[in-house]
């Protein structure tokens, strides 16, 4: 399943190319990870802060918040991939920060 930004860079540099949100894999998993994305921004403070940092100096960009939840979105199916393969409990210090 992808869940991904992607970017054309044809002729562009970092700095010009916009991120767009794919549109592969399953429909409804992909909105079920946004809706679990969207609620994690709001609600649960070491996701909010991860949102934020992401979000911070790119507020006037258009579409941002929603591409910054795919973002987290994505990185919610990985951490919960890696617990269900370690049988670990989540520990919200472990939260990657890149």
């Amino acid at each position: 399943m992808a869940l991904d930004l992607s970017a054309s860079r044809s002729g562009k540099n970092a700095e010009t190319a916009r991120p767009v949100i794919s549109k592969k894999g399953k429909a409804h998993l992909r909105y079920m990870l946004y809706q679990a994305a969207l609620i994690a921004s709001i609600r649960s403070r070491p996701f909010m802060k991860y949102y934020t940092e992401k979000l911070e100096g790119r507020q006037e960009e258009r579409g941002i918040k929603t591409k910054m939840r795919v973002k987290l979105a994505a990185k919610l199916l990985v951490i919960a991939w890696t617990l269900m393969k370690k049988k670990e409990h989540f520990d919200p210090g472990h939260l990657p920060r890149d």
